[in-house]
């Protein structure tokens, strides 16, 4: 059976945000990002997409991605919005989604799959060529200068995606850093560089009335 990671404000509830974790799995980066989620007022889901495997090396996650059933965890996620919104403050209010690379790319198709469920979309480094027309999100993209799998140039296209459906998109491109750059404990972690992504992402999802903390 799948697991997952909740965690909410001590003061109870709050709005709703789900986190999609990269090819690292559901580890300790992932829960401690959770955690500050929590600390800002969010109430805060990650669903474990690797069912308790948390890979140690890059070859490893590759592997842990390639065996990854796509169906199986694209119910994991539709299901995953729905529990949450449960839990929040207000269940009929849409959620946040925040992806890290693999993470990413699902955060972005549940936007499309899900628009009445998914008000904000955080992505870092990861991309998706789909169809945007009935998304109802905001968009923030994190890209890394340096990325192999999810170039600035690559993330321009999913920009590009996202416009030409008519969706509010900022997009922040961060110099000498690579793929992972955002992921405490990641090969290619930046300090520097996700300091600066995290206070961009947590006013990004505080500037959206359906999932913003109240005072």
């Amino acid at each position: 059976m799948r697991d997952a990671y909740f965690v909410e404000p001590t003061t109870g509830p709050g709005p709703g945000v789900l986190v999609i974790h990269s090819w690292w799995g559901l580890n300790g980066g992932t829960r401690a990002l959770c955690d500050a989620l929590a600390d800002e007022g969010f109430s805060v889901l990650a669903p474990d997409l690797f069912d308790d495997e948390v890979p140690g090396t890059p070859e490893a996650a590759e592997a842990a991605l390639a065996a990854l059933d796509i169906n199986e965890a694209a119910s994991l996620l539709l299901a995953s919005v729905n529990a949450l919104r449960a839990l929040t403050v207000d269940p009929r209010a849409p959620v946040g989604v925040i992806g890290f690379a693999m993470g990413a790319s699902w955060a972005l198709w549940l936007s499309a799959r899900l628009p009445q469920s998914v008000a904000a979309v955080v992505a870092y480094y990861g991309t998706q060529h789909i169809d945007f027309d009935d998304a109802e999100a905001d968009y923030l993209l994190h890209a890394a200068a340096l990325d192999p799998l999810a170039s600035p140039d690559e993330m321009a296209q999913t920009e590009a995606w996202l416009g030409l459906a008519g969706r509010p998109v900022v997009s922040h491109v961060y110099p000498d850093v690579a793929h992972n750059f955002a992921e405490a404990g990641a090969p290619d972690f930046d300090e520097e560089a996700a300091a600066l992504a995290w206070v961009r992402t947590v006013d990004f999802l505080r500037s959206h009335p359906p999932v913003t903390p109240g005072d």
